[in-house]
C-alpha cells in the first residue's frame, strides 16, 4: 500500500481524546476511558508506603493479653498474619479498548504465536506489509530514538527475549524494556489470550480481585487483602464477575495519600510521643474497648456477638499497626529499589525521581507495586486511562502502550530488586482496528525523553472487539526461568485477526476469563501440584469445562 506524506501532532500521554462518534462522556469511567481523567486524577501517590520499607523491624510485640484476646476472636490474626507465601498479583485495566494483539503481543492462528496471520489480518490490527511477523528484517537496525527495530534476534520482526513474543516494534516491548535490566530477561515469561470483550464500557466483568481472594486462604495481605485506584467495587474500571464480589474484601482504594495513610495513621500521636508510647496508647484503647463492650456499653451497636468482635478486632490491629509502623519513615518516593535518585538509590531501580514528580501514573504504580509486591495487600488493581485512541494518529497510542509498558516493566524490576516472584495481568475493554492508513511520524528524543511517532504502522480507525486479548507476565525469582508447562498462546485467532470464539470457553466470556487467569494463578502458586482439584473446589463452576488443565500455562514459579 502507498504511503501518503503526513504529520500528525504529538499529544501528551494524558491529553484527552474526543471521538466524532462518541457521545461526548458523562460518567466517571467514560472520563477515564478517553483520558479526561488519568495521572493525578488516578495516580496513587501513596507518601505513606515507603513506611513499610522494613517491616521485620517491628518495635516490639503487641501485650500478651491483648495477643490473647486476638486469638480468641474469629479471623483477627495480628503482626500481618496471613500472608507472605503467596504470588503478588498486580492487574493493569487499560479503560477503553487498548491495542493488546499483533502490533504489542505476538498472536496467531491454532499453531500458537507463530502460526501466522494473513496480511490483510495484520494490517487489521496495525501492521502494514513490510513490518510483518516471519518477515526478513535483516538491515533494519535499532534507531537512535531506541526504536525500528527492537533488537530481533531472529531478524523476523519478532521478539522473545521475554519468553512471550511481541512484535519487535511493540510500544509496550519498547517500555517494558526501558525499565527491566536486561539480566532478568530470562526469568520473565508470559502468556496471551485472545478473547472479546464488549468496547468502551465498564460492564465487563474483567477484574480478578475478588476471586484472587478465594483461591486459598494465604492469598492475604498484611494490611489490607486488595486495594485498587479506583474507588469502585472491583478497584478498577472494569467490574468483578458478580458472583464473586464479597463486601468483606472489597479492595481499598488507593488513590492519593489521605486515603492511605488512614490504614496506619496514628494521627498526630507521632509528634509527642515516641513510638513506642504511641503503641502504648492505642493498646490502652483497644482494652478500654474491650471493657466496655463487656459492660454492654455498645453506643450505637446492638449485642450482637459478631459484631462486638468485629469492633474489638479493628481496635487491636490499630494497637497492631502503630506497633509495627509507628515512627518510620513516610515518603515513598525515598525507596531506593524505586527512586534510584535518592540518597543511596539503586542505579537499577526502575524511576527517576523527574518521573515520580513528573507523572501520576508513575506515582500511582510505584506505590501499587510497593504495596503488592512486599505483599501488604495480595493484590491490585491499576486503572490508567485514555486507551480509548482510536479516530487517527497512531502516535496516540504508541505513546499510551510506551508508558504502560514502562508501568508494567517497573513492576517487573521492582520485584527483581526484591528478589521475589510477580504475576501481571493486563487487559482492557474491547479493542480497536486499523484500516491500513500508515502514520509515518518519526520519534523524537531518547530515554525517558522518547515520544514515539507513528513509524509507518496503521492508524487506529475504530473500536472492534474481535481484534481484543489479554496477556499475562510472570516474574520468578533467582534468575529461574518461569516452568512453561503449556501454551503461551491460550486460545487463537483466524486468519484474519479476529478472535475464533469456540477456541475456549473464554473466548467470549470475559467472566470466563477471569476463571482462566485464576488457574494461571493456582498453578504458579504450587496450589495445583497434585492435581487439578483445588481448582475444582475454589471455582465449582468455573464454565471451563471437563478437561479445564489444558489451559494452564505454568507451573510453580514460587522459588
Amino acid at each position: 500500500m502507498p504511503r501518503f506524506k503526513k504529520n500528525p501532532q504529538f499529544e501528551n500521554p494524558d491529553a484527552p481524546l474526543l471521538h466524532e462518534d462518541h457521545k461526548r462522556p458523562t460518567t466517571r469511567r467514560e472520563f477515564i476511558q478517553q483520558g479526561f481523567l488519568t495521572g493525578g486524577a488516578m495516580a496513587a501517590t501513596g507518601s505513606w508506603l515507603s513506611l513499610f520499607a522494613n517491616p521485620n523491624e517491628a518495635l516490639a510485640a503487641v501485650s500478651p493479653d491483648l495477643d490473647a484476646l486476638a486469638g480468641s476472636l474469629a479471623n483477627c490474626p495480628l503482626g500481618g498474619g496471613g500472608a507472605g507465601v503467596n504470588v503478588p498479583f498486580i492487574s493493569f485495566d487499560l479503560a477503553g479498548g487498548a491495542n493488546i494483539s499483533g502490533s504489542n503481543v505476538l498472536v496467531g492462528d491454532m499453531g500458537g504465536q507463530f502460526d501466522l496471520l494473513s496480511t490483510a489480518g495484520y494490517s487489521k490490527i496495525g501492521l502494514p506489509g513490510d513490518m510483518l511477523p516471519g518477515q526478513d528484517s535483516t538491515g533494519l537496525t535499532e534507531g537512535p530514538n531506541g526504536d525500528l527495530l527492537n533488537p530481533s534476534p531472529t531478524n523476523d520482526f519478532t521478539n522473545s527475549e521475554l519468553g512471550l513474543a511481541f512484535h519487535a516494534d511493540s510500544a509496550m516491548l519498547f517500555g517494558i524494556r526501558e525499565k527491566v535490566d536486561p539480566a532478568n530477561f530470562t526469568a520473565i515469561d508470559g502468556a496471551i489470550i485472545p478473547a472479546r470483550s464488549d468496547n468502551d464500557t465498564g460492564n465487563n466483568p474483567h477484574n480478578p480481585l475478588y476471586p484472587l481472594v478465594m483461591t486459598d486462604p494465604s492469598v492475604r495481605g498484611t494490611v489490607v487483602d486488595l486495594i485498587g485506584s479506583r474507588n469502585s467495587v472491583s478497584g478498577g474500571n472494569s467490574m468483578a464477575p458478580a458472583m464473586y464480589v464479597n463486601p468483606e474484601f472489597r479492595p481499598t482504594k488507593v488513590d492519593r495519600p489521605s486515603d492511605v495513610t488512614g490504614m496506619v495513621d496514628v494521627g498526630d500521636l507521632t509528634a509527642i510521643l515516641d513510638a513506642g508510647d504511641v503503641t502504648a496508647v492505642m493498646e490502652s484503647m483497644a482494652r478500654v474497648s474491650h471493657k466496655k463492650m463487656q459492660a454492654g456499653i455498645t453506643t450505637g451497636l446492638t449485642n450482637d456477638d459478631i459484631i462486638k468482635d468485629m469492633v474489638r478486632c479493628g481496635y487491636l490491629k490499630a494497637a497492631d499497626i502503630a506497633d509495627r509502623f509507628a515512627g518510620v519513615p513516610v515518603d515513598p518516593m525515598l525507596d531506593p529499589n524505586i527512586n534510584r535518585d535518592v540518597v543511596g538509590g539503586n542505579v537499577l531501580a526502575p524511576f527517576s525521581a523527574s518521573e515520580l514528580n513528573n507523572d501520576g501514573e508513575f506515582r500511582k504504580t510505584a506505590s501499587v507495586m510497593k504495596m503488592v509486591v512486599n505483599r501488604y495487600a495480595a493484590g491490585g488493581c491499576i486503572t490508567m486511562g485514555g486507551y480509548d485512541y482510536h479516530g487517527g494518529a497512531r502516535i496516540r497510542g504508541e505513546n499510551r502502550d510506551l508508558r504502560a509498558g514502562r508501568c508494567i516493566g517497573a513492576c517487573l524490576q521492582y520485584a527483581a530488586l526484591l528478589n521475589t516472584p510477580l504475576m501481571i495481568y493486563v487487559f482492557s475493554d474491547g479493542s480497536l482496528s486499523s484500516n491500513g492508513t500508515p502514520d509515518d511520524s518519526q520519534s523524537t528524543g531518547a530515554g525517558e525523553n522518547l515520544t514515539l511517532g507513528g513509524r509507518g504502522k496503521g492508524e487506529w480507525t475504530g473500536d472492534n472487539s474481535s481484534t481484543a486479548a489479554s496477556f499475562f507476565l510472570l516474574f520468578r525469582p533467582n534468575g529461574n526461568t518461569p516452568s512453561l508447562i503449556g501454551s503461551r498462546q491460550i486460545g487463537h485467532m483466524n486468519a484474519g485477526a479476529s478472535v475464533v470464539t469456540s477456541s475456549t470457553p473464554a473466548a467470549n466470556n470475559p467472566n470466563l476469563l477471569v476463571n482462566m487467569v485464576m488457574l494461571n494463578y493456582m498453578s504458579i502458586n504450587g496450589m495445583l501440584n497434585s492435581g487439578i482439584q483445588p481448582f475444582l473446589d475454589a471455582f465449582p463452576n468455573h464454565g471451563l469445562g471437563n478437561n479445564p488443565a489444558q489451559y494452564i500455562s505454568f507451573g510453580d514459579i514460587r522459588t
